[in-house]
């Protein structure tokens, strides 16, 4: 979901920067509001359980985009099935360039070597830059694109005068996912701010559960998980006036409406390339890497050595607390 996300703030600069283009978006139906703001831009959403299942399913969707008249592929994915239908635009003489990932670098970076040299990688939305100046587009992401709010959703309606702060405190593992008494502490310091209402993002009805018996502990602080569509939770967060989050999609959501976001970070490094966009360094909040000297461990989070889940152990929650209150 993230490196979808990630995709929008380039689009976007690319879009504004060359008023000719025009953009259709691969991707799957569930992604389609991530780009609803965006003018001059279709999706075309491949069924991939049904006709464009399988080898000849890659046929008859290379095919059906063929009729769309488009001039040139990018691909920002770089994965099996982009690489497959890359290869038969090539060979229909079609200008295609593929999104270079870094594996080699990263590779070297997550070695769980205390000597290694901790140094930033090329961040993903400069990769998806590199990608269309192959292309023939050059983008220039400095220049600010600041989309405008949504309409609150009637579930938080009520809101609407509050400031907003949202809080993803959970991620696909573990290694970064903030541990139950850090995000308690957190939302105690927060919730004594005045004129001000905490919303908590996940999913899952494991997440739900630790959510609802958070927010009955307050009158400020209100569970998002299954009480709205997809499309409605990405207007709630584009009105927010900061995003709490961890290496993970929802910061990436918040930061292509232009929404602060601090980032608080396990086993993985904004080093390797994974920071919200546009985000300042100081809002990349990281555990004691004295103690923790193989930090990043892995890219996505998955592979860490033993007694590495402690690392949050050392993430200042008071630190946290200062880099929100500069948005309020």
């Amino acid at each position: 979901m993230g490196d979808v996300a990630m995709t929008v703030p380039v689009l976007r600069a690319l879009l504004n920067q060359y008023p000719n283009v025009k953009i259709t978006v691969v991707t799957r139906s569930f992604f389609t509001p991530f780009f609803d703001d965006l003018e001059r831009v279709s999706i075309f959403c491949p069924d991939l359980n049904g006709k464009h299942e399988g080898f000849l399913g890659l046929f008859r969707l290379h095919k059906e985009l063929l009729s769309l008249n488009i001039d040139f592929v990018a691909d920002l994915h770089n994965v099996l099935r982009s690489k497959a239908l890359i290869a038969l635009f090539k060979i229909r003489g079609y200008k295609s360039y593929q999104l270079n990932k870094g594996r080699k670098e990263k590779k070297e970076l997550t070695s769980l070597n205390q000597n290694k040299k901790l140094r930033p990688l090329k961040s993903t939305h400069e990769r998806y830059v590199d990608v269309f100046r192959k292309l023939g587009y050059t983008i220039d992401l400095s220049q600010r694109y600041k989309p405008s709010k949504k309409k609150l959703p009637v579930l938080i309606e009520h809101l609407k005068n509050q400031q907003l702060i949202g809080i993803a405190p959970f991620a696909a593992y573990d290694s970064k996912s903030l541990p139950k008494q850090q995000l308690n502490e957190l939302i105690m310091e927060l919730s004594t701010l005045e004129n001000t209402s905490i919303l908590l993002f996940g999913g899952g009805d494991k997440q739900k559960q630790v959510f609802e018996s958070i927010e009955s502990k307050y009158n400020n602080v209100y569970s998002l998980i299954q009480k709205g569509s997809f499309k409605e939770e990405l207007d709630i967060i584009s009105n927010l006036d900061v995003m709490i989050s961890m290496d993970s999609g929802n910061g990436h959501m918040a930061a292509m409406y232009d929404v602060p976001v601090i980032t608080i970070w396990g086993v993985t490094h904004p080093f390797l390339g994974f920071v919200p966009f546009n985000q300042k360094m100081e809002n990349q909040i990281l555990p004691d890497l004295e103690k923790f000297p193989l930090i990043p461990t892995s890219v996505y989070g998955k592979d860490f050595p033993d007694g590495y889940l402690k690392c949050f152990n050392t993430i200042s929650i008071t630190n946290v607390v200062s880099q929100v209150k500069k948005y309020l």
